[in-house]
């Protein structure tokens, strides 16, 4: 069965003077403040982007995607850490992300670790999504 999440987003004024908000409906979660300046590397001053939206669902998708590669396997994870550095040049747009995952899986190597990793890069729908994007894994710290 499909499942249909919505954000919504209000802007007021010009892009370069102009702010606005985002806020997650279906969760509920917040109503988040956001500008130009906050986006175009002018310090986030409280405020978030597009691209750490994005970073959070790729990072969010990338580790349920790693942890089922690794259940499938008979190996689940104890704990996953990943983080998701969106690039945004002004004027070009989103030029790279860079996952970083680190985690504590029993019962494999670290070269299994980075294995289930790139599948999951490859299979996580938000990756999918991204294609268009360089997308880099970088996997660090593993303990079996």
């Amino acid at each position: 069965m499909a499942t249909t999440r919505t954000a919504r987003a209000h802007w007021e004024g010009s892009l370069m003077e102009g702010a606005g908000q985002v806020s997650l409906l279906s969760s509920g979660v917040g109503t988040f403040e956001v500008s130009w300046a906050s986006r175009a590397n002018e310090g986030a001053n409280g405020k978030t982007s597009p691209e750490e939206l994005l970073g959070a669902a790729h990072a969010t998708c990338f580790s349920m995607a790693l942890s089922n590669e690794l259940a499938k396997s008979g190996t689940p994870p104890t704990q996953l850490d990943t983080s998701a550095d969106v690039t945004f040049q002004p004027g070009t747009g989103i030029t790279g992300i860079v996952l970083r995952v680190s985690g504590t899986v029993p019962g494999i190597t670290a070269e299994e670790f980075a294995e289930a990793a790139e599948g999951a890069k490859a299979g996580c729908p938000v990756s999918q999504a991204l294609a268009a994007t360089p997308i880099t894994l970088e996997v660090g710290a593993f303990t079996a």
